[in-house]
């Protein structure tokens, strides 16, 4: 009986490691994929035009979920990666996802962005008071300054419409801690200076 039991637990463990490495991997893969599309220079121009022709028109554009959206680099943490519009699973296990429904890095507005604490944010806890991001959206290319860091409770009410130009990055809270996390761990940045892109040269 004993070694039926144990060979069960060895079986689903290695069932449960399979899917976890396999869902790494197609992670991964999807990573790829979105520095591809970003780093191709006619899918700069694409957001770059829909989006001025969005403002133009007092429209706001909306691309579907898992489409690249931003770059947000964090010298500190040595992170450079492309962010996802999306905060559900399938877009967190490739790369840090935007909050729909919030401003674009670089829009007037708090702009959110979310990533996993044992993926791509797994250091967040490594940023001060004063340290830098730096984001592209669109045609903006923004330089921040982390301005607060604070932890909340998972329920806690923490991301707030803002009027001006708002950066907020968010993930669970203790990142190193097994199991479901019990709080979020919120950091704000605000604008340093802001560096306009024309559509053509985009292009």
């Amino acid at each position: 009986m004993r070694k039926r039991i144990g060979l069960l637990l060895y079986v689903v463990g290695g069932l449960l490691l399979s899917f976890a490495v396999g869902r790494y991997g197609v992670g991964v893969a999807r990573a790829d994929e979105a520095r591809e599309a970003w780093d191709a220079a006619e899918g700069k121009a694409a957001v770059a035009l829909a989006r001025s022709a969005a403002l133009h028109h007092g429209m706001r554009e909306t691309p579907v979920d898992g489409a690249p959206v931003a770059r947000i680099v964090i010298p500190k943490i040595d992170l450079d990666e492309i962010v996802l519009e999306g905060v559900d699973g399938d877009e967190l296990n490739a790369e840090p996802g935007h909050l729909s429904g919030s401003a674009y890095p670089g829009e007037s507005g708090n702009a959110v962005i979310s990533a996993h604490r044992d993926r791509h944010f797994n250091h967040l806890d490594a940023l001060d008071v004063g340290d830098t991001i730096v984001t592209e959206s669109g045609t903006h290319h923004d330089s921040w300054v982390v301005v607060s860091k604070r932890v909340v409770g998972k329920n806690d009410r923490a991301l707030f419409s803002t009027p001006d130009a708002t950066l907020t990055l968010t993930t669970c809270w203790p990142i190193r801690y097994l199991g479901p996390a019990p709080e979020r761990l919120i950091v704000t940045a605000k604008p340093l200076r802001r560096k306009q892109t024309s559509v053509a040269s985009a292009s």
